[in-house]
């Protein structure tokens, strides 16, 4: 398989920690502390998701099957 779920994921990941330091240095003065902690978590859930995205890549590189493949075809 190729390295396409691998790179999104990085990708991924970068853009989470990216957002996730604009939002700590850049959010903080002008959002309430309500909408920060909205901010937060969106950013957390981004990481979650960059995470899953990169062990379906490294998981589809090394077994094969129909559950494999349906989760990495989209």
């Amino acid at each position: 398989m190729d390295k396409t779920f691998l790179l999104t994921g990085a990708g991924a990941g970068f853009l989470a920690v990216a957002l996730g330091a604009f939002g700590a240095h850049g959010l903080r003065a002008r959002l309430s502390p309500d909408m920060l902690a909205v901010f937060e978590t969106g950013v957390r859930y981004h990481v979650y998701h960059a995470i899953a995205i990169i062990l379906v890549g490294l998981i589809a590189a090394r077994l094969d099957g129909w559950l494999i493949r349906s989760s990495s075809s989209a």
